[in-house]
């Protein structure tokens, strides 16, 4: 099922939540405004990206598209459509998510060229790191906090996990089991892990019948009892990601560091 794009929706924007602001305190990052094509998408609960896209993905540098900071504070601009007034509190809540624990905070764009926008879909999808001017992230009914939030994190520049050089030591990907002609969402990327433990627990992690033609399983943890796709939380290794891409742990305030080792 394709994700549907809304090329423009005139309509005011729909009341936002203010500026959501992160925990830390990060470094001056140096960034590229050149576009980014791929786009991960979620019909339902499945993230998707589209067929003609896929050629451009696997060697993709995110650490040239990331977003720039302002005396060490990431802050992404925002604009809620209209027509999605009904989930912004959903919106703000995965902000929350993101910031509560990281150097990344929100606000509601004013000038700014380049902005996150959030439009009307059947799914929820997002650009893979910073594209460069208005932004979109689909949004669409079954969308709520976890998904948004995963569609944030590859905003910020996260591919999935399970498309991980080293995924093969983790998972098995079935691929008798796959959708015809979604093979491609199981290929490996070239993407850096951040010198990272692989993980299992990620919010970027694909489920376990994802895109299956058959109701067998598509992907199997080789960690017995181990279940994968959760989107209800960032893990904690979700949180170093973030904070070592954006170089949040470079500026942490020392008055907030006991807060933070206590959640």
């Amino acid at each position: 099922m394709p994700i549907r794009r809304s090329s423009r929706d005139d309509t005011p924007p729909a009341t936002g939540c203010g500026t959501v602001l992160g925990k830390l305190r990060g470094r001056p990052l140096v960034h590229s405004s050149s576009p980014l094509e791929t786009v991960h998408g979620t019909v339902s609960v499945f993230e998707d990206t589209p067929e003609e896209e896929h050629q451009q993905k696997t060697n993709r540098s995110v650490e040239n598209h990331l977003w720039p900071t302002v005396d060490g504070v990431v802050s992404l601009p925002y604009l809620i459509a209209h027509k999605l007034g009904n989930k912004t509190n959903d919106i703000c809540e995965a902000f929350k998510m993101i910031s509560q624990k990281t150097c990344i905070s929100f606000h509601e764009r004013t000038t700014e060229m380049d902005y996150l926008n959030f439009v009307d879909g059947n799914g929820c999808a997002s650009f893979v790191g910073r594209r460069g001017g208005p932004q979109p992230v689909f949004i669409g009914p079954n969308c709520h906090p976890g998904n948004i939030c995963h569609e944030l994190l590859h905003a910020l520049g996260f591919y999935h996990e399970h498309m991980r050089q080293d995924r093969d030591r983790y998972i098995s990907v079935l691929y008798e089991n796959i959708m015809k002609g979604k093979e491609q969402e199981f290929l490996a990327t070239n993407a850096s892990m951040q010198d990272l433990p692989y993980d299992l627990k990620s919010i970027m992690h694909y489920g376990k019948y994802y895109f299956s033609a058959n109701g067998q399983p598509t992907i199997v943890a080789k960690t017995k009892g181990m279940n994968i796709g959760q989107r209800r939380y960032l893990s904690e290794l979700d949180v170093q990601r973030i904070r070592k891409l954006y170089s949040c742990e470079m500026y942490v305030d020392e008055s907030q560091r006991s807060e933070w080792d206590q959640m």
